[in-house]
């Protein structure tokens, strides 16, 4: 058996091997049945597809509440980030639309992996958020794409992303690691019906320190708090996205308020 860490081949372009390697490094408890089955599914798709290439993982905590926030280009992007996370150590939960647990597999899945359901509402977007805060309190790894939706920005770099996971961090003191997530939209575009597996894509992960938001956890959650914070987790993103695309990332303040 390869007997290596994912601290191992930061940097690597892992081959079919070792990405057969790295699932092997996958956390497993908590996962539940149906979103173990999900993951195991997907995971042999993913490494007859793809190839990784990760950095940082070390930075996701072993243990208690933390929110990841990645970067949102395809629908292929929860694979791949859940990936990431399972390897790092953590089973990450997502909010989704409540519409989905009412599928008759997905919803199976939705329920085992312990996800939290968004309904339409400012009443159950109430809940939607105080089943996050729940979550992340209880020691939970949450999956984020602050976004809230695919960049539509022409050469794929995040834009201004939403405020829930900032209210999230600041009021339960959880840390908020940035990722990137590149290469998940040559795999399946967002316009595609059908991942294109051939030839095989490279995608790239990389997470980076905590973000700093050491100097609003204790300010009244005012707009300006909340926009300042969640401008620091992007442009913390588009950062490390910068670093793997090898290009000078848009100028400073586009998130700013």
């Amino acid at each position: 058996m390869d007997r290596w860490t994912a601290l191992d081949t930061e940097g690597e372009l892992l081959t079919r091997r070792r990405m057969i390697a790295y699932g092997r490094r996958f956390a497993r408890a908590g996962r539940g049945a149906w979103y173990s089955f999900a993951i195991e599914v997907v995971w042999q798709f993913l490494v007859q597809t793809t190839r990784f290439r990760v950095r940082g993982s070390h930075h996701i905590p072993k243990s208690g509440g933390v929110l990841v926030a990645s970067n949102h280009l395809s629908f292929a992007d929860p694979t791949t980030l859940t990936a990431f996370c399972l390897a790092a150590g953590r089973v990450p939960r997502y909010l989704a639309k409540a519409s989905l647990w009412k599928l008759p597999v997905v919803g199976r899945v939705m329920r085992s992996g312990r996800h939290i359901p968004v309904y339409r509402g400012a009443a159950t977007a109430a809940e939607a958020y105080r089943d996050l805060v729940a979550s992340v309190r209880a020691g939970e790894c949450v999956a984020v794409f602050p976004e809230g939706t695919f960049s539509k920005d022409p050469a794929g770099w995040p834009m201004r992303g939403k405020t829930g996971i900032v209210r999230a961090a600041l009021e339960t003191g959880a840390p908020v690691i940035p990722v990137a997530n590149w290469g998940t939209h040559h795999l399946l575009p967002s316009t595609a019906w059908f991942p294109r597996g051939v030839p095989r894509k490279t995608v790239e992960l990389v997470a980076g320190p905590p973000v700093d938001l050491s100097d609003l956890r204790d300010c009244p959650l005012t707009r300006e708090v909340l926009e300042e914070a969640t401008a620091r987790i992007m442009a913390a993103i588009t950062e490390l996205l910068a670093g793997i695309r090898g290009e000078v990332p848009p100028a400073e303040g586009r998130f700013a308020s």
